[in-house]
């Protein structure tokens, strides 16, 4: 691969004065009969003035090969001179901002999912841009979106389905911002390509499993709630017990107990409103 070369031509100012004193002398001998000299004068200002011209915008640069030779690339913006025979090819220096398609693909626990990625991404090396690859612009979408495949098969979609899982598609999004960006620097660099920020964009279970998924969720949504409840609710019992047997409020026998602490996880665990039966008789008759 070739290495960038940057170079700084001479102003294009000077050349072009000196095409327009050329221009008017190719006239004005021509004016006055003397062909040979204004033939000659038109071809040093047309074949070898005028050709070398060139402008160099913000944030573009010029790669320069003669004869196939790679001679160098202007990155400073402004108007220059260079060889008119040099092949000029212009190269945005600016940030692409690439919006990844929808792609889908399978997670690692085989789940089918959709998923996109936004990447940005700016040329580095104008020399590997050009001449390590065929076209640049296709070479990012292509391993932008094989490195977004292979990020999505390296992790679940969520824990639901492999609770071990450290970083996970859904909860993990900064490390895998980080991951897929690390992923991406290395499959660019050969184009001279350098990925300056990368996110994932659209994440969702494919249609077909989207609802199962989401039933699946809400069910271990609820059970960790109902979880939650279940040990407040002992929490709540055990220090009702104490307090009651601290205060020597009530001597409660181990079937009062139980009764008494079944009643209370009916009431602290129950999702309705309990409505209370006042019990006129005892706990035996």
């Amino acid at each position: 691969m070739n290495t960038e070369k940057t170079i700084n031509p001479p102003s294009g100012y000077a050349a072009f004065a000196l095409f327009l004193v050329l221009l008017v002398v190719a006239i004005g001998t021509l004016a006055v009969e003397q062909i040979a000299v204004g033939v000659i004068a038109a071809v040093v200002d047309f074949v070898l003035v005028l050709p070398g011209l060139v402008i160099v915008n913000p944030n573009e640069s010029k790669v320069l090969t003669l004869f196939g030779k790679y001679v160098g690339t202007v990155k400073q913006d402004g108007f220059f001179w260079v060889n008119p025979f040099t092949v000029k090819k212009k190269v945005s220096l600016r940030a692409f901002n690439l919006n990844g398609q929808q792609l889908k693909v399978n997670d690692s626990v085989g789940n089918p999912i959709e998923i996109a990625a936004v990447i940005v991404w700016q040329i580095k090396d104008t020399a590997n841009a050009i001449f390590a690859v065929e076209n640049y612009l296709q070479y990012v979408n292509i391993q932008s979106e094989a490195a977004v495949r292979h990020l999505a098969n390296s992790f679940p979609y969520d824990n639901i389905e492999d609770e071990t899982a450290s970083i996970t598609l859904r909860g993990g999004a900064e490390q895998v911002s980080v991951l897929l960006e690390k992923e991406l620097n290395e499959r660019l660099d050969r184009a001279g390509i350098e990925v300056l920020e990368a996110r994932i964009s659209h994440l969702a279970y494919s249609p077909e499993i989207a609802h199962t998924m989401l039933q699946r969720q809400q069910a271990s949504a609820i059970i960790s709630a109902r979880r939650l409840i279940v040990e407040g609710a002992v929490g709540m019992v055990e220090m009702a017990l104490a307090r009651l047997s601290e205060k020597k409020i009530v001597d409660l026998d181990e079937e009062r107990k139980a009764a008494m602490v079944s009643n209370l996880l009916v009431v602290l665990c129950g999702d309705r409103s309990v409505n209370p039966v006042v019990n006129t008789g005892t706990l035996y008759h």
